[in-house]
Order: C-alpha cells, then structure tokens, then sequence
C-alpha cells in the first residue's frame, strides 16, 4: 500500500470561508473523498480535535523531521504587520509569528497550496489602506513575491499553487489533492498565476443560465431581472477563469445563479476594482472589460448585429423578475 499524501491545513488572515466551503463538499462528500484519494489530514482546524500542546507538539515534528508533510495547505492572507514584524497575528502558544511558522514549515513540505485568494494573492484581507500588510504566499496582488519571494519552489519542485477564489469550491481543493495524490499534477497543469487549469482553463461564462440573453444582448438594468448581467450591472464572467457555473456549489448554486454578476474573484486585485462591483464601467458606452479573446471591433460589430436580432420574448424577459413571455410564443405572456 503506498503512503498517505499527508496534510497539514493552517489559518491565517481571513474569514474562514474557503473552510466552509469546503465542508460542503458532496459526490462523494469530504471524508469520503479524502479517503478515496489517499488524503491523511494531519490537522485542520475546524476538523482536528487535537490543539494546544499537541497541535504545537506535530508542529514542532514537522520542523524537525520526524513527521513527513507532503502539503501544507494555507487558508487567509499572510499578516506581516506592523512593520515587517508579522507581530499582528503570532501563532497561540509559541509567541512566535504565524508567517515565520510559515516559512519553515514551507522548506519542508512536498507542495504548497494558497487555499482561497487571500492566501494566493492578498484578497480582500490585503484591501484599502491594508494595515495588516496582508500578501499572499507567493503573490502580493499580481506582482510575484508574497512572503516566500517569486523564485520560492518546494521541494518536489513547484511553486506555490494557489487554488484561487473567495471562497474557493470545494471541488478545486479535493481535485488539486486528488491530482497530488496520483502524482499527476506538474508544471504544466498550472496557468499562467499557478492556479490550477482544472478549473482556470474555464470560464464562469461557461455554462452560464444567461447565455441565450447575452447571445442577443439582452441585458438586465436592476439585480433582479433576468437578463446577461454583463452590460450594465458589473458581470466578469466571460473573463473570469473558473467553472463555476459548469460545477455549482452543492449542485446548482453559482454567484450569477442567485442573481448576482460575477466578480471574478479568482484572480488577483478583484477586491478593488476601482468602481461598484454592480456597475459595468464603459467607454463612449462600450463596455472596457470585453470578453477574453475578443477584439474590440468584433465585439462592437457583433453586438450591434445580436441586438437587432433579438427575439421579443427576450427583450421582455430580460428586464422582468421572472419569465413573462414563453419560448414560441412570441410577445404574448
């Protein structure tokens, strides 16, 4: 029988959502999935009965060698406040700051993964004026850096992979290990942020309910109404890299299923957009965010040409709260 992947799941600055989500995991659900795919979960700390002395104590093996650790999982941003000191946030019990806890345990571990955007990238811990001198484990927003440095690898040979979203589907975090697990996850698995193409190499606009509406170009004006979010009210789902929409939350939930435009919040700087995150800002009234790979032009043209082909009952149901004319029924309810 071969070895567990051996993981060790610790909190930082953050709200604790990516472990909630994850708890939600269904089909099969955690536990079992973890022990389907050779998981040993060392300690997590919704999970773990073990704390105090003990948690301190397997911490204390890891760094000395005499606990293997194949993934260290970080949850929340990395708190290096005030002035460099990481004082703002010390691990209970050592006195000693939770990002040198970091460091050290990272030199050990096989792989490392940023669970969620704050710790891929800072997220919204790192927003405003960021006194906490929030950053992501290998990332400061976009630039590469973080607290282990751009250049930082662990010791199978990767760097940081920063399982990205906020909160994070629990569905990327059990495939990642999953993928870990099989020895089946390499360098080119990872996108240009090293997140995981398992789910970046989608789009949220995939799947998306809205679709026959953003074809024609028949857009919603308020949250409520049915129509593609994308024109008026803030939608970055046809640039937003996940599968949101194709894998749902707890099968059939998703941010644009339950009437909200998407944000894309698995890529560095959502959380400041510098507009509401409901409003589409434009340019001579086109849209500045376009869809991914496409040009300008094309986009101008073709939704010129999709809104003078749109069907009536669209143009109706877009701006309603709920479906006003039927599918060949024409303009009639």
């Amino acid at each position: 029988m071969s070895e567990p992947l051996r993981v060790l799941w610790l909190q930082s600055g953050g709200c604790g959502g990516c472990s909630m989500s994850l708890l939600n995991a269904e089909s099969p659900d955690l536990y079992r999935t973890l022990s389907l795919t050779g998981v040993e979960l060392l300690w997590h700390p919704s999970l773990s009965a073990a704390g105090g002395s003990d948690f301190i104590a397997l911490l204390q093996r890891i760094v000395d060698g005499n606990q293997p650790l194949d993934v260290l999982c970080l949850e929340g941003a990395v708190m290096r406040g005030p002035n460099g000191s990481g004082r703002f946030h010390q691990l209970a019990g050592t006195g000693r700051p939770m990002m040198d806890w970091l460091r050290v345990l990272a030199q050990r571990a096989g792989h490392v993964l940023a669970i969620g955007s704050c710790a891929a990238f800072g997220g919204v811990t790192a927003g405003g004026d960021n006194p906490g001198e929030a950053c992501g484990l290998q990332h400061d927003g976009e630039r590469p850096g973080g607290l282990l440095g751009g250049d930082w690898h662990a010791t199978d040979g990767l760097p940081v992979i920063n399982v990205a979203g906020c909160p994070v589907h629990p569905g990327w975090v059990t495939d990642t290990l999953a993928q870990l697990a099989a020895g089946t996850l390499g360098a080119e698995q990872l996108d240009e942020l090293n997140r995981p193409r398992s789910y970046t190499d989608h789009l949220v606009h995939h799947g998306c309910v809205r679709n026959e509406f953003y074809e024609f170009k028949a857009s919603a004006e308020q949250p409520a109404q049915l129509g593609c979010l994308m024109e008026h009210l803030g939608c970055l789902g046809t640039q937003a890299h996940a599968d949101c929409n194709r894998r749902p939350w707890n099968g059939e939930g998703s941010c644009i299923r339950g009437g909200y435009a998407c944000i894309n919040c698995t890529a560095p700087g959502f959380e400041e957009p510098g507009h509401p995150f409901s409003e589409t800002p434009k340019f001579a009234g086109i849209p500045i965010g376009l869809p991914t790979d496409m040009p300008k032009a094309w986009f101008v043209a073709l939704a010129s040409l999709s809104k003078a082909a749109t069907p009536e009952r669209l143009r109706i149901n877009a701006r309603a709260d709920h479906i006003v004319a039927k599918p060949g029924k024409g303009t009639k309810p």
